[in-house]
């Protein structure tokens, strides 16, 4: 079964250093029945203007992965971690007993635009991580490439949670196809572009989740499409 998440239909909220799109309940924007998909609780779509930033601020118990689309994304945290991310980097935050950051737009002029995904972990109580690693566009171009995974096979970021993350930019009219193993569920979250998914077409800013159902065909639209693909427990 595929159900469409518009994107016209997310939680939205401006507050002018900040424009974020919500695909599930957050903060301000409350909806019982977008609480999460399995274990993926969070999906925003944030754009921070120059000079803006989330000041320094505590997590715990979440597994927390940023992927940039543009600009560049400055993050400071407790555990004395300090780096820049620009498109291509993935960052994972295990946030686990708790851990104090901050993200701020490392450019006084441009925008950052980036998706920050929250996963609840397979335990609570983990000691607080960070990694971040750079995957170029050649690596994910008319291919679907594993970005995030427990244990961090394939050269992908280690997660806690039986999760995958892979990530896809599709030209126009090329195709990939993927099976979700048995009794798996999977989440289609449209960053840039548009993309088939089986018989639906997905805009920017889109979302899908699966279920009962493996064998899946995505094809690229009209404007070339860059997405990532869940697949969870």
């Amino acid at each position: 079964m595929l159900t469409l998440r518009k994107a016209s239909e997310r939680g939205h909220a401006n507050h002018g250093w900040l424009d974020s799109y919500h695909t599930f309940s957050f903060a301000g924007y409350q909806d019982p029945n977008h609480m999460g998909f399995r274990q993926l609780r969070v999906i925003n779509q944030d754009r921070v203007a120059g000079g803006g930033g989330f000041a320094t601020h505590s997590h715990r118990d979440m597994e927390i992965v940023s992927y940039v689309l543009e600009g560049a994304l400055e993050h400071k945290d407790s555990m004395g971690n300090g780096a820049t991310m620009v498109p291509g980097d993935v960052q994972r935050m295990s946030a686990g007993t708790g851990v104090s950051h901050s993200e701020y737009n490392h450019s006084q002029t441009d925008l950052v635009h980036f998706l920050q995904i929250w996963i609840y972990p397979d335990r609570n109580g983990v000691e607080p991580s960070y990694e971040q690693k750079m995957f170029p566009p050649e690596h994910k171009q008319d291919q679907l490439r594993l970005i995030v995974a427990r244990d961090g096979v394939d050269g992908a970021v280690h997660i806690n949670q039986d999760v995958k993350i892979y990530a896809a930019i599709l030209n126009p009219g090329t195709s990939v196809t993927h099976q979700l193993p048995a009794q798996r569920y999977g989440w289609v979250q449209v960053a840039k572009g548009q993309v088939k998914v089986n018989e639906l077409t997905l805009e920017a800013g889109d979302g899908l989740a699966i279920s009962d159902l493996q064998d899946l065909s995505f094809v690229g639209g009209e404007e070339a499409a860059e997405f990532l693909l869940f697949d969870l427990p």
